[in-house]
This record gives C-alpha cells, sequence and structure tokens, in this order.
C-alpha cells in the first residue's frame, strides 16, 4: 500500500467514526473491463439444508435416511414442487417457481468448499476470501472482483447489507454499509446541523482526508434516499455472525432492489442472512426451516421484482459455507456437513435446469460416509458466472482467484 492509498484507508476510518452504520474504505480501482453488469450475492449464514431446498425424491435412500424431515414427493397440495423427473423444490420456495419455469433460475448440485472443515466460521472465512484452508488471506474476492471492474466513481458502486463490512468485501476499495434494524433510525449525522459543523471541519483541506470524509457522506445519503419511508422488519442477533435471521429480515429483497433499481451505478451488492444451522426440530414441509425458506424465497422474488429492467443485467448467486448431513439426527434435525448446492437467479442466467455432477446418495458416495460430497468447486461456479456475465478473461478471473484456475467446461451452459 503506498502513501496515497494508506491515507484513503486512513481517512476512510475516521470518517466511519462519525458516521454510525457506514464503512467503507477507498482506494483508485485497477479497472480492465467495461461491462455494467451487476452482481448480487446472498450468504446463507448457518450452513442450509441443500438436500431439503432441492429434494432428491426419486432417491429412496433420501427416505431411509430422513424419515421425520424428508418431504413427501410432488403429486399433492403441500408438497415438493416438481422441477424435473427426479427433484423437487421446498414448497415454501413457491414463490421462485415462475422464474425456474421462465429458465432464470438454475441450482448448482454438490457443490461447495475443498476444503474438509465443518467449523461456521472458519468455511465462512475461506467461502468469503475465496481461499481454502488460506487462514491470513487480507482480502475477499467481491473486492478483487472491484479491481476488475471499471471504477465508476460512484459511492455505491458497492453495497453492503449488514453491520459491519463482511470478508468478502475486506479491502482497499469502497464499500458502503448500512446496517438494518428493526426500524431505520437516523444517526446524529444526518442532522442538518451536525452534518453542517462537520462538513466546515473537512472543508477547504483539499486533501485525501476531506475527500474520504465527502464521499462516506455521499453514501450514506444515497443510501438514506433510496430507502426514504421504508422500515425492514428485521433486528440484530449475535448468532450467525451478525446476520440477521432470514425470517426476521422480510424486507431484504424490496430493499435492495429498490436500491439498486434507483441507483444505476450499483455494481455489487451483498446480503448476509442466518438461522439456517438446523440441529434441532428442522421440520419438513412445514417448521424451521419452512419458515426461513418462506421468507428468503419471497425475498429474492421481490428481489427480481425490484430490480426492473435491470433484473436482466443482474446474476443473484446464493450461497452457503457448507450442507448438513445426509441423516437426520435424534434431535429431527442435521449436523454440519460438506457438500452443498448453489442457488443462480437473473436475466442471463440459463435456467430451469440443475447443474453439477450428481451420483445418488447411496452410501459409497456420500463423502465420509455421511456427507454430499463437492463435485463442483464453488470458485468453479463463481468464476464461470462472473467471467461470462462480467466479460471477464482468463487473467482477471485468476486475479480474483490466486491460485486457482477454472477449467470445468461442464459450466460454461450456465450463462447465455
Amino acid at each position: 500500500m503506498n502513501r496515497r492509498e494508506f491515507l484513503k484507508a486512513a481517512g476512510m476510518a475516521t470518517a466511519s467514526c462519525f458516521l454510525p452504520g457506514f464503512q467503507a474504505w477507498a482506494v483508485e480501482s485497477n479497472s480492465k473491463t467495461s461491462s455494467n453488469k451487476k452482481l448480487v450475492v446472498v450468504f446463507l449464514r448457518g450452513a442450509i439444508d441443500g438436500l431439503n431446498v432441492v429434494v432428491p425424491h426419486g432417491d429412496p435412500a433420501y427416505y431411509s435416511m430422513r424419515q421425520k424431515i424428508a418431504l413427501q414427493a410432488p403429486g399433492s397440495p403441500g408438497t415438493a414442487l416438481a422441477l424435473d423427473r427426479d427433484f423437487a423444490l421446498h414448497p415454501s420456495l413457491a414463490a421462485l417457481m415462475p422464474l425456474w419455469q421462465k429458465k432464470k433460475l438454475a441450482f448448482v448440485l454438490n457443490a461447495g468448499s475443498p476444503d474438509p472443515t465443518r467449523s461456521h466460521f472458519d468455511a465462512q472465512d475461506y467461502m468469503e476470501t475465496g481461499m481454502p484452508g488460506n487462514k491470513v488471506a487480507s482480502t475477499g474476492w467481491m473486492q478483487r472482483l472491484l479491481a476488475q471492474m471499471p471504477d465508476n466513481h460512484s459511492p455505491v458502486r458497492a453495497i453492503n447489507v449488514g453491520s459491519t463490512t463482511p470478508r468478502i468485501l475486506a479491502g482497499p476499495i469502497a464499500a458502503a454499509t448500512y446496517a438494518p434494524s428493526a426500524k431505520r433510525r437516523r444517526a446524529p449525522i444526518d442532522r442538518a446541523d451536525i452534518s453542517s459543523e462537520f462538513q466546515q471541519m473537512y472543508k477547504g483541506r483539499n486533501d485525501d482526508l476531506e475527500h474520504a470524509f465527502l464521499e462516506g457522506i455521499a453514501a450514506r445519503n444515497t443510501i438514506n434516499t433510496a430507502l426514504a419511508g421504508d422500515e425492514m422488519n428485521a433486528e440484530m442477533q449475535a448468532a450467525n455472525g451478525g446476520a440477521l435471521a432470514a425470517n426476521k429480515f422480510g424486507g431484504f429483497g424490496k430493499q435492495l432492489g429498490k436500491l439498486m433499481h434507483d441507483e444505476a451505478k450499483v455494481q455489487v451488492a451483498f446480503v448476509a442472512l442466518g438461522g439456517f444451522d438446523t440441529h434441532v426440530n428442522q421440520g419438513n414441509e412445514k417448521g424451521q426451516l419452512a419458515n426461513q425458506l418462506n421468507v428468503l424465497g419471497t425475498g429474492l422474488s421481490e428481489l427480481s421484482a425490484a430490480l426492473g429492467p435491470s433484473f436482466d443485467d443482474t446474476t443473484i448467486m446464493v450461497i452457503s459455507e457448507f450442507g448438513r448431513t445426509a441423516k437426520e439426527n435424534g434431535n429431527g434435525g442435521t449436523d454440519h456437513g460438506h457438500g452443498n448446492l448453489i442457488w443462480l437467479l437473473g436475466g442471463d442466467i440459463n435456467g430451469g435446469k440443475l447443474y453439477g455432477r450428481w451420483n445418488g446418495m447411496s452410501q459409497k458416495e456420500l463423502y465420509e460416509g455421511r456427507d454430499l460430497p463437492v463435485s463442483t468447486d464453488f470458485r468453479s461456479v463463481i468464476s464461470s458466472v462472473i467471467g461470462e456475465h462480467l466479460r471477464l478473461s482468463q487473467s482477471q478471473l485468476e486475479a480474483i482467484f490466486p491460485g486457482f484456475k477454472f477449467t470445468d467446461k461442464s459450466l460454461s451452459s450456465i450463462i447465455v
């Protein structure tokens, strides 16, 4: 980091002290692409049970391993919704079926991190840095992605919905953060008299500190204006790394979609949702997981609708740190697993399809005899999607995922 970059980072750190709820770091971007497409990443913290999201009802092993929590095959009201002959969608995600039918929704099965950890903290960290097994990575993969995108000099080119800047956006390039709460409250800096005093304090410095302060104010004003009059039905939880439980954040889709629709210069956005660590009383068609999925499915549908015409230029990716055990536990739940699925929505998605390698749930096909395997590295999925959607070169992808080379051609048809 050179002196100019250090001053900018220091300036933003100072500004964040005066701007509650706002955290950002600024540095000049290394733009290498002219794409105006957008990317939204939704992280489901706690490790969602992918087997009860996309249900392999055609596999008898699914029912023998899940006698309490299995979903019934399609065919009657309230049961899973048919995707194809062998797989079905959880009925709480019914709001997403129109996107599947329009071929704007797809899933990649048996995808995830190759690292064997079952620690939420480590697995989330690896997935956000894009460097499995590396505990000292200093930047997130979305941050490195921003470095490969054109710098449009907008204070909201990167949006994070959360209380703190996540690992996935950690780094020197500006990311505007707004923290959802049960009721959106104005901070002292939003008062005209206090804002004026601070602006007078920094005015005329003509240095990086003044620039950092003004950029922070601009980002906050942009978000406050875009979300004026809205309230988030949410409350922060200490669990899930501070992420809101999905069923406490029903407004995430409308909120983010409105912001991205109104602010055309938003390039990437990140939302973290919690509540998916279902060790006890997970449920099947109804219950704990179903309640979370109902809000999640509705939120994703509302996000797609709120984007309006820009949905055609946006890809939404839903990921989780790992999957859950193939067999239910004695508490009517599931424990930490390995392989999972990745959800893809958007105008460029070649949807209405299931991607990845699926060899069933027989004992010999399970990882360590208990979990779905990771047949497709999550970096392959992301590389395939952003490579085509954002028109990135192989060298740019290697800069985003150092030490990893995307070679999985089976994913080349995900983007149309």
